[in-house]
């Protein structure tokens, strides 16, 4: 199998490169990669072009750019309309949501409050009417294991005293990047068609995720500050999917566990 991997250069296009055992060719827009083939998703004449030189079995589309609708929105459209014929796994968002007292299951309606969310949001229901054999993948936070997530660089950076605060009412449900990429590296090959949820079965808060990720580096979680922030309560349920995947997605406290001494 040829696959073409989206946003190799960031965090989870990086580690699906790292762990396909396929013949894998990333693609890149800013930063070149290793062997890797530029690619302007906003541009539909060169998304033509690479599909038609690259020649892939299948597509994991992991770029995005948050504050860009259209690299964001229509970017994965022009794949799809360039791709109809080949496997396509979309790596979406729990921003389609907007919060709430209750889980948000596969079946349940997208309601972004945020751009980013509305943009992720108008890609699904695009590739959902062109491409319907499509993988829609939707995802929480994305930690990895060597510092470099958004989350992780936030909360070393607030404990050396950086200004701002973790979030007490903002609650996610993080997932590791290597269970993320196994579990879209499993899908690929699969039948498994429409939208599967990949989030972490533990939801925590930002606050408490920072303190997950100072304890597991050996920082003080009691350092980082906290406010309450606007309540922004969304947790994904991955039960469904998981239940269809060998691939075992971790608790975020089981990933970030301390390493014992």
């Amino acid at each position: 199998m040829r696959l073409l991997v989206t946003g190799a250069a960031g965090l989870l296009g990086r580690e699906v490169v790292r762990l396909a055992e396929h013949d894998v060719v990333p693609t890149y827009h800013s930063t070149p990669v290793e062997g890797g083939v530029r690619l302007d998703v906003r541009d539909q004449a060169d998304v033509d072009a690479v599909i038609q030189r690259v020649r892939p079995d299948a597509i994991i589309h992991a770029a995005f750019k948050q504050d860009d609708w259209v690299t964001t929105a229509n970017g994965p459209v022009n794949l799809a309309l360039a791709a109809r014929d080949i496997r396509l796994i979309f790596v979406s968002t729990d921003a389609v949501f907007g919060g709430g007292p209750d889980p948000y299951d596969e079946d349940a309606a997208p309601c972004p409050t945020t751009p980013y969310g509305a943009a992720k949001a108008a890609a699904e229901t695009a590739i959902r009417a062109i491409h319907p054999n499509a993988v829609i993948a939707r995802t929480s936070l994305i930690v990895g294991s060597e510092g470099i997530s958004d989350s992780e660089q936030l909360t070393h950076a607030l404990v050396g005293g950086a200004s701002g605060a973790l979030f007490t009412e903002n609650i996610r449900c993080p997932v590791h990047v290597t269970d993320l990429a196994t579990a879209l590296l499993e899908l690929t090959p699969s039948d498994r068609t429409g939208v599967v949820h990949l989030g972490g079965p533990e939801a925590v808060s930002r606050l408490e995720l920072g303190r997950l990720i100072a304890a597991r580096d050996g920082l003080d979680p009691e350092a980082l500050p906290a406010v309450p922030g606007a309540i922004s309560h969304i947790r994904l349920d991955s039960t469904r999917t998981q239940q269809v995947l060998t691939t075992r997605l971790r608790p975020v406290s089981e990933f970030l566990r301390p390493p014992r001494s």
